[in-house]
């Protein structure tokens, strides 16, 4: 039989929302910190008289093994819990950038950021969403707008952050102080999580398990329902969201790796083209506050599509921007773009594939993603060596755009079984 059910409205805070708010910070510092590297990147090429190409090649190269860790970390969260799966995540990124700040020539770099940061970073998006989601039924949407704004946050807050430190500390010492920040947030944040509802006594949304005294609790009520990996293997609907992270991403880590070096090209300086990108990030914070609450009540596809579109429409602008005021422009209806189809991305997968094996499943989809932000900044440098421009590259992420809203309406709920 089933137990009876305490609505959540008697209940004074849902502890739901605390995992909400320690996630967000957690994602806002280890995707704040992943999104610098578009900052650096200046300081990287002049220090190692590099080109664009294999300057971009150190983050994408970092992508590469963060898609590797991605599917681990996602695995990790389903079998040892939050907690330990964020310490170390935690650990490993300041380790990561306190040693990368030592580094003396190229071979380092790849060592100490792109494969022991991607170690610490890699599954920050899967585990913190996976886990949020494990806590809502009705408000999941809103609960994963807040917390994927973290990486939006990240982008406001992170990279100005970042330029004021390498302006007035240069960029060795930048890197020990964003890793001090990573170990004291992370770790902190880490000790508030907790693996799901039924560890505090309640199912999600908050309503209180109670059995009858002449009853015990089914032990199905305390399962989660949805599909295996293997299953999940079987569906369209999986590969589709896997081609919409990869072609997402693509866009989305060439614009952050590379807007900060266009603006500086077209004479700006670099705080001011930090601004764009930090603002960027925070519309896309603003997106997916709203667009979250949006797709609980309209169904998740019709905001996907539309900011999809918006951001295909912000990246022509960006090919014609050349002052200041038009990279304002375009930071504002990217931002919108950024946050919409982010957040749409994640809630339709939780809906879809349910919480038995979430952790698992985001994780191995964010290897999509993953692949996608190695190949957007790589082509974005090699097109500007071979061009000495960005517009081609930018004309390709439009088509990326364009392609995820046309997979986003042909994506569906699946059967399971």
């Amino acid at each position: 039989m089933r137990a009876n059910l305490i609505p959540p409205s008697r209940q004074k805070v849902y502890y739901g929302w605390i995992i909400a708010v320690a996630a967000l910070i957690i994602a806002t510092t280890l995707l704040g910190i992943r999104v610098s590297f578009g900052v650096f990147f200046k300081s990287l090429e002049a220090e190692f008289a590099l080109s664009r190409a294999a300057t971009s090649s150190v983050f994408s190269v970092y992508m590469v093994v963060y898609a590797v860790q991605a599917a681990l970390s996602g695995w990790a969260l389903d079998r040892y819990g939050p907690r330990l799966v964020v310490s170390l995540m935690g650990l490993f990124t300041g380790l990561s950038l306190l040693i990368t700040s030592q580094i003396t020539s190229l071979w380092q770099i790849f060592l100490t950021y792109s494969l022991i940061l991607a170690i610490g970073t890699g599954g920050s998006m899967p585990v913190v969403t996976a886990l949020v989601s494990r806590w809502f039924n009705k408000k999941r949407g809103l609960a994963l707008g807040i917390v994927s704004s973290g990486s939006g946050m990240g982008t406001l807050v992170m990279a100005p952050f970042a330029a004021f430190l390498i302006v007035n500390l240069g960029w060795r010492m930048s890197y020990v102080v964003l890793g001090l920040v990573a170990w004291l947030v992370v770790i902190s944040a880490a000790m508030f999580l907790r693996r799901d509802p039924s560890q505090i006594g309640v199912l999600p949304d908050g309503a209180k398990m109670v059995a009858a005294p002449d009853f015990k609790v089914s032990e199905t009520d305390s399962q989660l329902s949805g599909f295996s990996l293997s299953q999940a293997f079987r569906t369209r609907s999986f590969w589709q969201l896997a081609s919409v992270w990869f072609l997402f991403a693509f866009t989305l880590n060439m614009i952050v790796t590379h807007l900060v070096a266009h603006a500086m090209d077209k004479g700006i300086s670099a705080i001011e083209a930090s601004t764009v990108m930090g603002l960027a990030g925070g519309l896309s914070i603003l997106a997916k506050l709203i667009a979250g609450p949006v797709s609980d009540r309209v169904g998740r596809k019709i905001p996907g599509i539309a900011s999809s579109l918006v951001g295909a429409a912000a990246l022509v602008w960006l090919v014609w921007a050349h002052n200041l005021w038009m990279l304002y422009v375009f930071a504002v209806l990217f931002g919108f773009a950024w946050g919409g189809v982010g957040v749409n991305i994640i809630t339709m997968a939780s809906d879809i594939f349910g919480k038995r094996r979430i952790g698992t499943i985001m994780g191995t989809l964010e290897i999509g993603f993953s692949l996608g932000a190695a190949a957007g900044p790589a082509l974005g440098g090699l097109m500007f060596d071979i061009t000495g421009s960005y517009t081609l590259a930018f004309v390709a992420a439009v088509v990326a755009m364009l392609s995820v809203s046309l997979l986003l309406l042909f994506t569906r709920r699946e059967a399971n079984g």
